[in-house]
């Protein structure tokens, strides 16, 4: 069997012979006239006839969503088209067995890619639970969770499974999730609505878009009036949308849309978790400092703390006492998060980093009420608390974690870059049936559609990918090439989206927008290749898998080491403090091990730098396909470059000159710049340059350029001008230079 999505693609060989098909159209409309439809091909066993293939025609019309059945008594194959929201494939493969044909071949349909933004996520445990559970969902074919992203990338059968199931799967696992993009809306619209006045005209526009066929889905926000369209370029366009929405109404309820740029969610949730934790931060401060100082800095600066062991009563200190009601915040609110975090990975039966922060703070907390407790009944007991061990801890850990989110918005900040280098308008043209043109207007470039005509003045970037139809002029394409040498570009040359156009005006035909252009293609494969795991990784991962429970088994032998050979009496009592018994003494040892392990650097390492690798390569015209190149450049001895464009600063400059006349470099130097002031070529930019330091370095006595008279560009040969009225001059290549005083 083969799948063609939405029935954008034909058979490339028909199923039927005209002779011997059979071909049943069933029509049963909805509100949509079954725009969104897809086709699918099954090889079915046991078809013998004509009649066979007449049988499983009439049991499928009769099933609601499917629009068209095909059945091919020769080949043994069927063709439906079905809507995939009232039916699936694997439905109509179910229905075929029961009537009594084996569909012989049910390959999986084409396999569909969602992105999730992922919340809650701290360690590397944490990525792994949520691939357990998006693998043990139906359809899901494989799925990849970026720690340093915070995202998850999944590939599952759309026949089967949807986003849905997926985002409700992550929240199942005890995460947050919100879809970035699925298979379907690469290319999303968004639009603000006016004329609006009742829910009832939303719905009615609501209906308008998703009837208009390539659109996916559409998203209302009744309160905001707000749309979201996700569409395929191939069949429709922002514009045609736009127009679908003014069609939509009528007198005296006129709808209009306009270009609405959402705030870009990542980003401000990253701002808030910054903040977040900041904020978390600053408060554990607020009490830990105090706990810091009550019991490690002023009891060594006698007098100042002396009145910290004054008695409450019995033993109990009133330094104790501060310590304990400082302490109790920080560990039960401050550190909310920590136990938030351990009970939802105890519940998958994992442990990661929040089951170890709790562990030891705990264990360092509860310990030091037993001092206080015991301190409070007793005459002679004389303990120490480590309520600043609990209280530090939790702060040093909140700060890691806020310098973790800064680090993790800088290296993002590279990737966001690239998406920033297409121009924000274009100049849209209406040919007539001649090629004239009619009309330019200015319209934004998230506008475009595939086959517009537009026009790209000097110096102007170009908005998407097309095919250069007049003009000539020179591309700075080392955005994509790494060539700093601008590419001459004629009639039937290709241009890329975010290149700068040079010197000359290009009119051009749209062949790629939206998610299709180069620019997105290079976005996607960043991101790609930052949530991809390198080999190390993957053994950190393997690592990180075992280490709480190690660190909890190294805990529990620390303590046993320390507390059966001071019973036995391997050790001296003068090592136990005063007022401590063996028990107390080995278990403060069992917990140092639990607050001084922590899996966080582990886990994080290597995503961060792959994240900080790829984003910041990017921004300097590196791509970095992944980890794994990365890990493996360490072996790489030799380094060939293909052209010598990639080793350049980026722009031509003049290195040296040679005079071939009698003619003084000084006036040499005053023509040349002359000639060449009115040009826009990098070229002659840099041979400008050059004139004016050695005019510098001459003393000429011009102080500024010559305007040259009757200047004239001659595409890929050079320039020509007159010069105080007196010197004609062609600058320009050997081969096109004519005969004149400087060449």
């Amino acid at each position: 069997m083969e799948a063609k999505a939405n029935g954008t693609d034909d058979l490339k060989v028909p199923l039927l012979q005209p002779s011997e098909s059979v071909a049943v159209t069933v029509s049963q409309p909805n509100a949509k006239g079954f725009k969104k439809t897809r086709k699918s091909m099954f090889k079915i066993g046991g078809i013998k006839c004509t009649s066979c293939a007449t049988s499983i025609e009439s049991v499928l019309k009769k099933i609601d969503g499917i629009e068209n059945v095909t059945v091919s008594p020769l080949q043994g194959q069927a063709v439906i088209r079905y809507a995939p929201e009232l039916i699936t494939s694997k439905t109509i493969k179910e229905t075929i067995d029961n009537i009594g044909f084996q569909v012989e071949e049910f390959p999986e349909q084409d396999i569909a890619v969602c992105r999730l933004r992922i919340k809650g996520i701290t360690c590397t445990s944490c990525s792994e639970s949520i691939e357990r559970a998006l693998m043990m969902v139906d359809g899901v074919k494989k799925a990849v969770v970026g720690l340093a992203l915070e995202e998850a990338k999944i590939h599952f059968d759309p026949n089967i499974t949807d986003s849905d199931q997926l985002i409700q799967a992550t929240e199942d696992a005890g995460f947050g999730a919100d879809l970035i993009t699925s298979g379907e809306d690469m290319n999303k619209l968004h639009l603000r609505l006016h004329g609006i006045s009742s829910p009832e005209e939303v719905t009615i526009i609501q209906s308008s878009l998703e009837s208009v066929e390539g659109v996916n889905h559409v998203e209302m926000d009744k309160v905001g009036h707000k749309v979201t369209i996700s569409y395929d370029p191939n069949l429709t366009g922002p514009r045609s949308l736009i127009q679908c929405i003014q069609k939509a109404g009528n007198e005296p309820h006129l709808y209009h849309a306009s270009l609405y740029v959402p705030p870009r969610q990542r980003e401000t949730e990253r701002q808030h978790e910054i903040h977040a934790y900041r904020n978390k931060f600053l408060w554990s401060c607020l009490f830990s400092v105090p706990v810091f100082m009550f019991s490690m800095v002023l009891p060594m600066l006698p007098p100042y703390g002396n009145w910290l062991n004054y008695r409450i009563h019995n033993m109990l200190t009133i330094g104790i006492f501060l310590r304990w009601i400082l302490c109790t915040p920080v560990q039960f609110i401050i550190g909310q998060r920590f136990y938030v975090g351990a009970y939802h990975a105890l519940k998958r039966k994992s442990a990661n980093m929040d089951v170890l922060v709790a562990l030891g703070t705990n264990a360092a907390y509860f310990y030091s009420v037993y001092i206080v407790i015991k301190a409070f009944t007793s005459y002679s007991f004389e303990g120490q608390d480590s309520f600043e061990t609990s209280a530090m801890l939790i702060s040093f850990i909140l700060l890691g974690k806020y310098l973790e989110v800064v680090a993790k918005g800088k290296t993002s900040d590279a990737l966001a870059k690239l998406t920033d280098l297409a121009p924000d308008t274009a100049y849209l043209l209406t040919l007539d049936g001649e090629g004239n043109v009619i009309s330019e207007m200015e319209i934004s470039t998230q506008l475009i559609q595939r086959n517009d005509v537009i026009k790209i003045v000097p110096g102007a970037k170009v908005p998407v990918d097309g095919v250069v139809i007049t003009g000539q002029s020179h591309v700075n394409e080392s955005m994509i090439t790494g060539e700093s040498r601008p590419i001459a570009k004629r009639p039937g040359d290709k241009v890329i989206g975010g290149t700068v156009n040079e010197n000359g005006c290009l009119v051009v035909k749209t062949t790629h927008v939206g998610s299709e252009t180069a620019l997105s293609q290079i976005v996607q494969l960043v991101e790609a290749a930052q949530l991809a795991r390198a080999p190390v990784q993957k053994l950190a991962d393997q690592i990180s898998k075992f280490f709480v429970p190690m660190v909890v088994v190294a805990a529990f032998l620390t303590w046993l080491g320390w507390f059966i050979p001071g019973e036995v009496g391997v050790y001296p009592k003068c090592w136990i403090p005063k007022a401590m018994d063996r028990f107390e003494l080995a278990l403060q040892f069992g917990i140092s091990v639990l607050v001084v392990a922590c899996p966080c650097a582990l886990g994080l390492a290597t995503p961060t730098a792959v994240m900080v690798a790829t984003g910041k390569g990017a921004s300097q015209g590196v791509l970095i396909k992944g980890g794994n190149a990365l890990e493996n450049a360490h072996k790489v001895q030799t380094v060939m470059f293909d052209k010598t464009g990639t080793l350049t600063i980026g722009k031509p400059i003049v290195v040296n000159t040679m005079l071939f006349s009698n003619v003084s470099i000084q006036e040499f130097c005053d023509v040349a710049a002359a000639a060449e002031v009115n040009s826009e070529h990098p070229i002659a930019k840099a041979v400008v340059e050059y004139a004016k330091k050695l005019r510098q370095k001459y003393g000429s006595a011009m102080e500024h350029v010559t305007e040259p008279k009757d200047f004239e560009v001659h595409p890929g040969a050079g320039v020509s001008g007159n010069v105080g009225g007196k010197n004609w001059c062609w600058l320009g290549t050997r081969g096109s230079c004519r005969p004149a005083m400087f060449h």
